[in-house]
Order: C-alpha cells, then sequence, then structure tokens
C-alpha cells in the first residue's frame, strides 16, 4: 500500500518486554497492514524481530491467515476446503501463542 510514494512500514517486534492491550491492538492494525498487501494492497516494508522460531511460527499463522480468508471468500464457511484451512489456521496460531506468549489478534 503507497501512500505519496512512500512505503508503509510495519514492524513487529516477537520478543516485547511487555505484552499489554495497546501492544495487542498495534500488532493486530499491523497485520492488518500485512493482510492487506497479500491481497494486492501493494508493497509494505516489514521488520519482524524475534527467535528464529517466533518468527517461522508467525509466518505460518500469517500464510494460514490467508489462505483461510481466500477459501472462505471463494467457497462459504461450510465447504471442506475452507473447514480444511481454518483447522489448519487453528494449529498454527496455537504454535504461534506458544512461541510468542501473544494472543493472536484475529479469532
Amino acid at each position: 500500500m503507497e501512500q505519496d510514494n512512500e512505503l508503509i512500514g510495519v514492524e513487529i517486534n516477537l520478543s516485547p518486554g511487555t505484552i499489554d492491550e495497546s501492544y495487542l491492538t498495534a500488532m493486530g492494525a499491523q497485520i492488518e497492514i500485512l493482510l492487506q498487501s497479500m491481497f494486492g494492497g501493494g508493497p509494505i516494508g516489514a521488520s519482524i524481530t524475534g527467535t528464529n522460531s517466533q518468527i517461522n511460527a508467525f509466518a505460518r499463522a500469517l500464510g494460514n491467515e490467508k489462505r483461510y480468508l481466500e477459501t472462505f471468500t471463494k467457497y462459504g464457511l461450510t465447504s471442506p476446503a475452507t473447514l480444511r484451512n481454518r483447522h489448519k489456521l487453528e494449529q498454527s496460531v496455537a504454535k504461534f501463542e506458544l512461541e510468542t506468549g501473544i494472543k493472536w489478534p484475529f479469532k
């Protein structure tokens, strides 16, 4: 997503000192920008920090979130493909939450 020819920057720290409501709100907004970009919203600059396992868990959860939204939009909520992707999303979200101690903002 470009505004005035400048890239929007996303910065997510998966190992913050404090996880409070404002952190979770900001993280949710940053993930929303990433998802919009993944759906054709334009290029963004992104910096994701944390351990390798945290970053991998984040990438899997984000990718599964995208696949779930795609199948939900294309086939509807009760489609077997949508239900399979929802299950994969739930598994990856659980792994993300276990790795980071951060609640996934979209449920």
